[in-house]
């Protein structure tokens, strides 16, 4: 289903409610609860305002994710294509940060490669050569996700949708930069989709994966993205950094939990929960 279900105002609504979340640090209702007609294109316009909110309030848009990219996760939130989100410039960490867990509603972390934009991308029938090209760096991240919305409603038990999560700017809260990078160069023979990594939680595997994960390639999650807003009269900036997204499950972020999480000859991505 397709359109606009809400109104500017219900848009408008819904989006402060995210914001209010997300300062207080306390759950809502998923949108779907009170409109359970409303549309993927009524879950973007909603993360669309919000993101305007806080843009309006002093943030700055540092790039985008992409989620949903393995076809498991596709299937079990049915739909058929991966989602979006905007990175804001608070979300930004550097390997080694301790985050106050306190300071988050329902933390988890995922492990994905980051892709650093030297060169603005924007027109249609992207390829990967293309993204290679207009890429400065592409660095070993860790996305820390988020629910403002109840993920499991407390009353009935029920799951949030996709659309909730959509509304929820795809659920992005942090990024947490490692200190070591691929030159695109190197990349452009496809050796991401071997590349892994092992994510330890206070000396435990808790996940393991590979590149391919990812729509077979990452760098395909970056020209999906990008022939995705090119629809949409969106480009992808230079000096943005583009999540392309996760190869492994997300894992839990619990007070004192301590992550390592090991990509071989790129290095290790740590961060510590308080």
């Amino acid at each position: 289903m397709s359109g606009r279900t809400l109104s500017d105002a219900q848009i408008a609504e819904i989006a402060g409610a995210h914001e209010q979340a997300r300062l207080s640090v306390s759950p809502i209702d998923p949108p779907t609860r009170a409109h359970p007609d409303m549309t993927l294109d009524d879950a973007y316009a909603l993360q669309a305002a919000w993101v305007d909110l806080q843009v309006g309030g002093g943030a700055e848009v540092r790039g985008h994710k992409i989620g949903l990219t393995s076809r498991a996760m596709q299937q079990a939130m049915r739909i058929d294509e991966p989602d979006f989100g905007a990175l804001l410039e608070y979300m930004f960490f550097d390997s080694g940060a301790v985050l106050d867990a306190d300071d988050f509603v329902d933390p988890k972390i995922e492990v994905e490669f980051a892709f650093v934009l030297r060169e603005r991308l924007y027109r249609r029938d992207v390829t990967p050569a293309d993204v290679y090209a207009a890429t400065e760096q592409i660095v070993p991240a860790l996305e820390l996700i988020d629910a403002r919305s109840h993920r499991v409603h407390p009353v009935d038990g029920a799951h949030r949708t996709v659309r909730d999560t959509i509304s929820d700017n795809a659920a992005n809260a942090g990024v947490i930069m490692g200190r070591t990078s691929v030159d695109p160069t190197d990349a452009a023979d496809g050796r991401l989709r071997w590349a892994g990594a092992i994510c330890k939680r206070n000396g435990v595997v808790e996940e393991t994966g590979l590149g391919a994960g990812v729509l077979d390639d990452p760098v395909l999650g970056v020209v999906w993205l990008c022939n995705r807003l090119h629809g949409l009269g969106i480009a992808l900036e230079a000096g943005e950094t583009i999540l392309a997204g996760s190869f492994t499950r997300p894992v839990d972020c619990r007070p004192g939990d301590e992550f390592e999480v090991d990509f071989g000859p790129l290095g290790v991505v740590e961060t510590t929960f308080a």
